[in-house]
């Protein structure tokens, strides 16, 4: 009787050990989160009458600082607030990482210009942050002619005024 259990608290203990593994392995240990939008005013920077993409794609790509050599790459589409998720289930501490725009849903808003289109992120866990979410800035496409009310909306900016 003694045996069987000794045998029966192994197997537990060996289940228990495997379960944890699995679960350690199939979880990743960062997410990269971002948001793609349609700057409908043409502005270069988000305002109140941007417009998040659904269906965006966007591309994860790390690269060896010493080498240049592509790492490791991972792509994601937006959902409907605009919104990726890239799961990274390794370390990049040694290499440079950045969120890029793939290609946009929208006809109108496709336009991928210099200063919106990447975002440089860092993927390691040796940065002090506790949180597995590692935060890109917002990639914008450029729509193909700017709303009529960006001219005033822009003038609350105070863009191109000299004080």
């Amino acid at each position: 009787m003694a045996s069987h259990l000794r045998v029966f608290t192994a197997l537990c203990l060996l289940s228990t050990f495997l379960c944890t593994v699995g679960f350690a392995i199939a979880v990743p240990n960062l997410v990269v989160e971002g948001r793609v939008y349609c700057d409908t005013c043409r502005a270069g920077f988000e305002t109140k009458a941007t417009e998040y993409i659904e269906g965006a794609k966007v591309k994860l790509e790390c690269k060896n600082y010493t080498t240049g050599a592509s790492t490791f790459t991972a792509e994601a589409v937006t959902n409907d607030k605009g919104t990726y998720q890239i799961p990274v289930s390794d370390d990049h501490q040694e290499e440079s990482c950045s969120v890029m725009l793939v290609s946009s849903p929208r006809k109108d808003c496709a336009e991928i210009s210099d200063g919106r289109n990447n975002a440089p992120i860092v993927l390691t866990h040796n940065v002090g942050i506790t949180s597995g979410v590692r935060y890109a800035n917002s990639l914008g496409f450029l729509k193909d002619e700017p709303l009529a009310s960006c001219g005033q909306m822009l003038m609350q900016y105070a863009l191109g005024v000299d004080d």
